[in-house]
């Protein structure tokens, strides 16, 4: 009998996504179908292998500004309507073959408006294609529920307009509101508008903060505008002291972090690819989760970091020698942290994710059990 789940109990295992960027989880092929149907020719590479290839790249960028480059060519093929429906819904299909029961995946609309698009129409078309996209997960034997997270660019000057879409859309699938881009010189504050107005419409957000900036973007973050979540917030652990003996003395703004149950929206491989961090085992995540932070794991771009959830699971089951009980601790943390009704994530964590991770350790006693997925709510 062993504690540690096999990679077939991770990839069975019902997981929760928080973070995740539609246009970084692109498959290579669909990338190369749709450059050649819409006449896109900056393409670096032909061919899904070699595209494949190109975007796995990313892995050994180093900073967030050359990870961040490669953005340039899923956006630039996500320009119609279509192109993008078909995006989103791939991108179900993939959550839910890896067996993601609740996604919340971010996308700036401003970025698919260079053909003519408008910002509604780039929200309808990712809504159709979640529809769609789960329907066909519906029909291959998996189920998914997955909402949408409307960034605004940080570097620009439209944080009031996206938030003001993301309020007309809420009751159609669109479920919070994010900034996104370099966080360097473009501080949360530069948007307070906007969410002081979603803050007055009752209107749930998260803020990517300390992944490309330090303590200063998730103070203001969270004092100045209010975040329900941080995206990323690694270096939340530079407000942490270390004795000699490993005792933890937690600083004011991590205390509050911890107090508040602010929770972490944490990217494993993808820090390691920006330069946020050496490595996974240097990853403060085990830290975080130690001392008991509202940690969650997440992809950010799974085409960028070669990914998926799964695959975030394995690399800390096999760096920290996590346990089900860790990884449905981290599940659990996220369906708490959705932006959707208290009663619709309880209704999930009561009714398929415990279940689902009762059933992965019963086979530790009964051996291996049928694969079910309970009804979602």
């Amino acid at each position: 009998m062993t504690d540690v789940p096999t990679a077939d109990q991770i990839r069975r295992a019902p997981k929760v996504l928080l973070h995740d960027h539609l246009d970084g989880g692109l498959r290579p092929e669909t990338v190369a179908e749709l450059a050649e149907q819409q006449g896109y020719d900056a393409l670096p590479a032909t061919g899904s292998d070699e595209i494949r290839t190109w975007f796995a790249a990313a892995t050994e960028a180093g900073s967030l500004e050359g990870y961040l480059e490669r953005f340039t060519h899923t956006v630039g093929v996500m320009q119609t309507a279509h192109a993008i429906s078909r995006v989103a819904a791939e991108c179900a299909e993939d959550l839910a073959a890896d067996g993601v029961v609740y996604a919340e995946v971010r996308y700036a609309p401003e970025l698919s408006t260079l053909q003519g698009l408008s910002l509604e129409e780039v929200v309808e078309a990712i809504l159709d294609g979640f529809r769609r996209g789960a329907a066909q997960a519906r029909a291959a034997g998996n189920r998914i529920r997955i909402g949408v997270l409307l960034c605004a660019m940080r570097q620009e000057l439209r944080a009031r307009e996206i938030a003001e879409l993301t309020v007309k859309y809420r009751d159609a699938g669109v479920v919070g509101f994010d900034i996104a881009g370099p966080e360097a010189g473009f501080p949360p504050t530069r948007s307070l508008e906007a969410f002081e107005y979603l803050r007055r419409e009752n209107c749930h957000f998260t803020i990517h903060a300390g992944e490309g900036f330090g303590l200063p973007s998730i103070w203001e973050s969270i004092q100045w505008c209010g975040a329900a979540r941080l995206g990323h917030g690694v270096r939340i652990v530079d407000d942490i002291e270390f004795a000699d003996d490993g005792s933890a003395q937690l600083g004011r703004l991590a205390s509050f972090v911890r107090d508040r149950r602010i929770p972490l929206e944490m990217c494993p491989r993808s820090n390691v690819h920006t330069g946020t961090v050496p490595s996974v085992a240097e990853h403060p995540i085990a830290l975080l989760r130690k001392l008991n932070f509202r940690v969650t794991v997440n992809t950010d771009n799974r085409l960028m970091s070669q990914t998926s959830m799964s695959e975030e699971f394995g690399d800390l089951v096999d760096t920290f020698g996590y346990s089900l009980d860790d990884l449905q601790w981290f599940t659990v943390n996220a369906m708490k942290s959705a932006f959707i009704p208290f009663d619709q994530r309880l209704a999930l964590i009561n009714e398929v994710i415990k279940p689902g991770y009762a059933a992965l350790r019963s086979e530790a006693l009964f051996g291996p059990v049928a694969h079910h997925t309970p009804a979602l709510a």
